[in-house]
């Protein structure tokens, strides 16, 4: 598992969004980016500019995912088939911290890949601690005993900022089916997200 080697909330400053919808973000606050020179008038972006912009805030959204796995990603859902940036979309949604998140079993996508790594997490009723790891349809993914009693997982599943999505299908507290792969339009970013740019960016 790659570690997080910055301040989660400092992407919110760069993009100027809140892009993981947290009532903690900085830019709640302040809309101008980091630094001294953060308040200065904003020139105007290039298309390369637009499209690295548009794919550091979806990587970032999901957790500073790797480039290299994240361009690997890429490549793998080009190949499918349909169209590129749907099926981008669908690759990261059925990433197993993503799924631990959606699920409201941790408030962070952070602490929901801490949830897997730590052995926390089931999949099918096996442990599994890749948070990389693709689910599949119909996939039950459970909380171990000892995570549905930790602070962290009750305060998540108890967050009114954000509910369970469709696709994922919940048995209780404590239990998940990944019913489907989602659409972009079904997926709750808090802020707009644009694939087509990330397919755009390494098409060129």
């Amino acid at each position: 598992m790659s570690k997080r080697s910055s301040a989660k909330y400092k992407l919110d400053r760069r993009m100027g969004e809140n892009v993981f919808g947290r009532p903690k973000s900085p830019v709640n606050r302040r809309e101008y980016g980091p630094g001294q020179h953060g308040q200065r008038r904003k020139s105007k972006v290039s298309d390369f500019g637009i499209q690295l912009r548009a794919k550091q805030k979806l990587k970032g959204y999901y957790g500073d995912v790797t480039e290299k796995q994240f361009k690997r990603t890429f490549f793998e859902a080009s190949k499918m088939k349909g169209d590129a940036s749907q099926n981008l979309i669908g690759l990261l949604e059925r990433r197993l911290d993503m799924i631990v998140y959606r699920a409201k079993f941790a408030p962070t996508i952070w602490a929901a890949r801490q949830l897997v790594s730590h052995g926390h997490i089931r999949v099918n009723g096996v442990k599994c601690n890749i948070a990389s790891r693709r689910v599949d349809l119909n996939d039950v993914i459970e909380l171990g005993p000892k995570a549905q009693e930790m602070a962290l997982v009750l305060e998540a599943q108890s967050l009114a900022e954000r509910d369970i999505p469709d696709y994922v299908s919940p048995d209780g507290n404590s239990k998940v089916t990944f019913a489907r792969v989602p659409t972009l339009d079904e997926v709750p970013y808090p802020v707009k997200m644009e694939p087509n740019l990330v397919v755009e960016f390494y098409s060129r």
